[in-house]
């Protein structure tokens, strides 16, 4: 029999009638676990709580933040390899990512915990004889927190993290689909001193789960990563009862390769930012967009390299790209991958169903050649390890390329001109700009986000979260 897991309201484990098995997508006859869908009335219940203790912790001490924090980070690391098989073993990323997501989950809560001590305001003169005026930074109150299956922890870490840090109650909806992360987190969150009700964990749908937290009156702010069509729903309701909203939601990023690009470096880079974490990453290098005079090179390399990339159980040595996470994220990608054939794209590495020895949801990572920029296989994120090489003349061309799209999340460039680097990174428009990186890799003390349909609202990560978790006050003082 699997563990129950419950959901965590006002600082105790509360059961549920209903519950999702937790699958492993490399072994669909392993299940991870059992967790607790919620109800509205739990919702309800959850958000009751963080609005009762929001006052207190608003006003805790910076150095009690600041323990809290550091006590969660400190725990994570130290179950680093525990838990980062269970996000392999839950999401299907290698065992090796894992870990490596784990570790910036912690190392993002550490970050925080320094940042609690940090939170600085302004004093400046008026233009008033006699008076002073102060600007500072006040807790939101109530943030709901709502977080995508591809990063089941680094997402929820970096949402959570600054949300204690500033002074907010927090109720926060893991992915339905991966849920045992979520679930990990709040169990050390529970042991971490913080007092009762401050952070709550309801788990289960966004139907349920997620519109309980967008509609209510007392969730004074809501952070959401995921589709761009849920990302706008978002938007729509909390906009209708003038809530705060941050929004991270798809991307359709490009690698340019130009001529004069180090070519083992441009494959590399390819190679990692469109099928590392099997092509599930909203920074994923999904159009690699090569001039003339290396296209050829580029393909060639690029093919040999994911001939010989291993494909197998999350878990197991040696294992370079896991499997897709369900089988309804490998019925799209297979939609997608018959598109572009149709289309008139050119498949020219992988794109089949693999077999191996536990039964999983394996897919060769596929390439296409001859894609042009108006194929929905380039316009549309398809969320899986699939890419599609468009040719272009000149770097103006693979600017344009690089630039027509809804999406401005990330955008990258191999090239060895500063000439063109330096355009690249100033005319690139995307919130990110990588020149001889991988578009997916960030660092977790900088700020994270997009432009145009990849994102709206502050930034995550690093010191402008205080820009969501926060509001700023005014205060004037007569001498």
């Amino acid at each position: 029999m699997s563990k129950h897991h419950a959901n965590f309201i006002a600082g105790e484990w509360v059961a549920s009638a209903e519950a999702s098995r937790n699958v492993n997508p490399s072994d669909t006859n392993d299940v991870v676990g059992e967790y607790a869908r919620a109800s509205a009335a739990d919702v309800a219940n959850a958000i009751a709580a963080a609005k009762a203790a929001s006052h207190g912790w608003a006003r805790s001490t910076p150095q009690e933040r600041h323990d809290v924090l550091r006590r969660v980070a400190d725990e994570i690391l130290a179950r680093k390899d525990e838990l980062g098989r269970l996000l392999s073993r839950e999401e299907g990323k290698t065992l090796a990512e894992g870990i490596g997501e784990t570790i910036r989950a912690s190392q993002i809560f550490a970050f925080f915990a320094g940042e609690a001590l940090r939170l600085a305001g302004e004093k400046i003169a008026s233009v008033r004889p006699g008076v002073e005026v102060e600007m500072t930074r006040e807790p939101m109150g109530v943030i709901g927190i709502i977080t995508p299956w591809n990063f089941p922890i680094a997402i929820p870490a970096w949402k959570i993290a600054p949300a204690l840090c500033y002074g907010n109650a927090v109720v926060f909806k893991p992915a339905d689909l991966v849920p045992g992360c979520g679930w990990a987190i709040a169990e050390i969150i529970a042991r971490s001193g913080l007092p009762k009700g401050v952070f709550n964990l309801v788990m289960g749908r966004g139907s349920v789960v997620g519109e309980a937290i967008l509609k209510s009156r007392d969730v004074h702010a809501v952070t959401f990563t995921g589709s761009a069509a849920t990302g706008r729903h978002v938007a729509a309701t909390c906009a209708g009862r003038m809530a705060k909203f941050q929004l991270e939601m798809g991307g359709k990023n490009p690698l340019v390769v130009l001529d004069d690009a180090d070519l083992k470096t441009a494959v590399e880079c390819a190679l990692n930012g469109a099928f590392f974490s099997t092509g599930q990453r909203c920074t994923a290098s999904s159009r690699l967009i090569v001039t003339e005079g290396i296209h050829d090179r580029f393909v060639a390399a690029l093919s040999e390299r994911l001939a010989g990339v291993v494909v197998d159980d999350a878990l197991k040595a040696g294992t370079q790209i896991g499997p897709v996470v369900d089988q309804s994220q490998l019925d799209q990608d297979l939609d997608y991958i018959r598109i572009g054939t149709q289309e008139g794209a050119k498949l020219v590495s992988g794109g089949q169903i693999l077999n191996r020895a536990t039964p999983g949801f394996y897919l060769a990572p596929a390439l296409f050649t001859e894609a042009t920029n108006a194929m929905r296989i380039s316009r549309e994120e398809i969320f899986g390890p699939v890419a599609s090489v468009i040719r272009a003349k000149s770097y103006d061309e693979a600017l344009a390329i690089a630039n027509d799209t809804e999406y401005g999340l990330s955008s990258g460039i191999c090239t060895t001109s500063l000439k063109h680097a330096s355009h690249f990174k100033r005319n690139a428009e995307a919130g990110m700009v990588m020149v001889n990186l991988p578009t997916a890799g960030v660092d977790y003390h900088v700020p994270f986000g997009g432009r145009k349909a990849s994102s709206y609202g502050p930034r995550e990560q690093g010191r402008y979260a205080a820009e969501f978790f926060t509001q700023v006050k005014t205060s004037y003082i007569l001498a």
